[in-house]
């Protein structure tokens, strides 16, 4: 597999975080993280430093991705086709996009568009870490983009790893071919879905609809990169029930982990 960005995470200028990072109790079981590392954590992704953040380290060993485990949906989601191999977790940060036809009308989906920020590393280490994250994310604001020149100058990369869109209405794309990498691109198609669980982030600081449903999605591309993608552990990113009083097109915001399946 291609290494991941997220190869290490360090404490930068303070150590107190290190004290917030999960660890491993006697019995070797992951002890479950604080909201504090899960924020440091994803501003490390961001490529942000402050006096009690983390710094995101490049170029580090490939992560074995044979350690991180799927979370399980509430109902069943189809498993990954045999033959497949985990090849990149990520996290989405952007907008779920709706469309009103007229007052009446219920909202109809109409894509999404969203960064995608490698957290592989953290899905094989720290999972119960990774499943904080969106929450985490969704609460926070929509991350500006970083340019690769100001993240060099200030000593960071963020796990910047690509972007989520739709090329029709029923097409998500995922593009993680950038300046920096080449881990793949190709478009879907929804295979199964499933409502989030219950207790789901409605939306940020507790202000939405609920969450949207947990999916596999399977390639639609002919080429040999990932062949399928799940969504989990969804943060916000459902429209209200009726159109009355919204505009024709808005966005609602969601977080949500992506794990990618490419053949062995």
């Amino acid at each position: 597999m291609h290494p991941s960005i997220a190869a290490t995470l360090l404490v930068a200028l303070n150590p107190l975080p290190l004290l917030a990072f999960p660890t491993l109790s006697s019995r070797g079981v992951e002890k479950r993280p604080s909201a504090v590392s899960a924020k440091l954590a994803w501003d490390a992704l961001l490529g942000k430093r402050g006096p009690a953040t983390a710094s995101v380290a490049l170029d580090g060993p490939p992560c074995d991705m044979s350690l991180a485990k799927m979370p399980s949906a509430p109902s069943p989601l189809p498993p990954p086709s045999a033959g497949l191999t985990l090849s990149h977790v990520v996290v989405g940060r952007g907008t779920q996009n709706y469309t009103c036809a007229s007052a009446s009308d219920a909202p109809k989906a109409a894509g999404a568009l969203a960064s995608l920020y490698d957290a592989s590393c953290i899905a094989a280490s720290y999972p119960s870490l990774l499943a904080a994250m969106p929450p985490v994310a969704l609460d926070n604001s929509l991350p500006k983009p970083v340019s690769t020149a100001k993240a060099s100058k200030n000593g960071l990369t963020p796990a910047l790893a690509g972007t989520h869109y739709f090329t029709n209405l029923t097409t998500p794309f995922f593009d993680m071919d950038t300046a920096l990498h080449a881990y793949g691109r190709g478009g879907f198609a929804k295979v199964a879905g499933t409502p989030a669980p219950e207790g789901a982030p409605v939306g940020p600081k507790g202000r939405g609809n609920g969450s949207v449903p947990w999916l596999k999605l399977g390639s639609v591309s002919a080429d040999e990169g990932w062949q399928e993608v799940y969504r989990v552990n969804t943060a916000g990113g459902q429209p209200p029930s009726s159109c009355e009083g919204m505009p024709k097109t808005f966005t609602v915001e969601y977080a949500a982990e992506y794990w990618m399946w490419k053949r062995a």
